[in-house]
C-alpha cells in the first residue's frame, strides 16, 4: 500500500488562534466588566427603587395622618366655638335671670315691708292705749330705780341700805363719766399743744393766712321737759380731731351772739331734698301726703348774715 506522508504548516493556523484568542480574552473581559457594572446599575436600581417606594410609602402615610389631624383639628375648633357661643348664651341668660330676681325680688321686698308697716300701724291703732303702756311705759317702770334715784327713800329699813346703793352706784357712775371727760378734755390740750409746737414756724417769710370756709350744723333739741341740749355736727372730710374742736368751741362761743330771721318759705335746696327724701320712702301714700303738707305749712327761721 503507499504511503503518503504530508508536512501541513500551522503556523498561520496558531497565528489566527492567537488572534482569536486574544479577542477571546478581550471579550470576556468586556464581558465581566459588563456583568459589574450591570451588577451595579441593578444594585443602584434596585436601592433607587426602593428609596423612592420607601419615601412614597411615608410620604403617603404622612399625608393621611396629616388629613386626618386636620379634620380632627376642625371638627375639634368647630365643637368648641360652639362650645363658647354655648357659654356666652348661658351667662347671659345668667345675668338677665340675676336682674330679673333682683328686680322682683326689690318689688316684693317693698311690698311687704309697707305691708308690714301698715299693719304695724293698724295694730297699734285698734288699741292704742295698751301697745303706749306696753312700749312706753313698761320700760319706764322697769327703769324706776335709775330715774327715780334722787327722790327721798322712805321705806322700810331693810329697803334702805338696797336704795342707798343705788343712790351711791348712779353718784358714781356720774363721776365716772366727769372723769372721763376732764381726761378726754386734758388729753385733746395736749394733743393740740403738741400740734401746735410742731408747725408752729419762728419765720414769717413761711407763714400764710387763708380763710377757709368750712360748714356745720347746729341741732338744739329737747330730750325731756327739762333737759334741752345744743349739738354741733362738723363735716369728717380734711379736718382732725384739734380742728374739730377748734370749730366746736368757737362756736359755742359765739351761738349767744347768733340772730335769727323769719323765714316764710323754704331754701330750695332744701325743699328739693325733702321731697326726694319722701318719695324714695317706703311709708304709705297717706304717712308722704302729711309729711309734705307739715313740712309746707312749717314756719322757718335763718341766721342773719351777720358777721359775728
Amino acid at each position: 500500500m503507499a504511503t503518503f506522508n504530508y508536512t501541513v504548516d500551522t503556523k498561520p493556523m496558531a497565528q489566527e488562534m492567537s488572534s482569536v484568542s486574544r479577542h477571546v480574552n478581550a471579550t470576556t473581559g468586556a464581558v465581566v466588566a459588563m456583568q459589574a457594572a450591570v451588577i451595579l446599575a441593578e444594585e443602584r436600581a434596585a436601592d433607587h427603587v426602593c428609596n423612592n417606594v420607601n419615601k412614597g410609602f411615608y410620604s403617603l402615610i404622612r399625608s393621611q395622618i396629616s388629613q386626618k389631624m386636620a379634620k380632627l383639628q376642625s371638627e375639634v375648633d368647630s365643637h368648641l366655638m360652639q362650645l363658647v357661643q354655648q357659654k356666652n348664651a348661658l351667662t347671659g341668660i345668667k345675668k338677665r335671670m340675676e336682674k330679673d330676681y333682683n328686680m322682683i325680688a326689690g318689688r316684693y321686698l317693698k311690698l311687704f315691708n309697707g305691708l308690714n308697716v301698715n299693719l304695724k300701724q293698724r295694730v297699734f291703732e285698734l288699741d292704742k292705749p295698751t301697745i303706749d303702756f306696753a312700749v312706753k311705759e313698761v320700760d319706764k317702770v322697769s327703769n324706776r330705780a335709775k330715774y327715780l334715784t334722787a327722790t327721798i327713800p322712805i321705806t322700810q329699813l331693810e329697803s334702805l341700805s338696797e336704795s342707798q346703793k343705788i343712790v351711791a352706784s348712779n353718784i358714781k357712775h356720774r363721776g365716772l363719766n366727769v372723769i372721763k371727760s376732764m381726761r378726754t378734755f386734758l388729753f385733746e390740750m395736749n394733743t393740740q399743744k403738741k400740734l401746735t409746737d410742731q408747725i408752729l414756724i419762728n419765720d414769717g417769710r413761711y407763714t400764710k393766712t387763708a380763710a377757709v370756709y368750712i360748714p356745720i350744723l347746729i341741732c338744739e333739741c329737747n330730750r325731756d321737759k327739762t333737759d334741752s341740749s345744743i349739738e354741733i355736727t362738723i363735716s369728717n372730710v380734711e379736718l382732725d380731731n384739734l380742728s374739730k374742736s377748734t370749730i366746736k368751741n368757737t362756736a359755742f362761743a359765739v351761738l349767744q351772739k347768733i340772730q335769727w330771721k323769719q323765714q316764710t318759705t323754704p331754701n330750695t335746696e332744701v325743699k328739693s331734698e325733702f321731697s326726694k327724701l319722701v318719695l324714695s320712702s317706703s311709708k304709705s301714700q297717706r304717712v308722704k301726703d302729711l309729711a309734705l303738707q307739715l313740712f309746707h305749712s312749717a314756719n322757718y327761721q335763718t341766721i342773719q348774715t351777720t358777721k359775728l
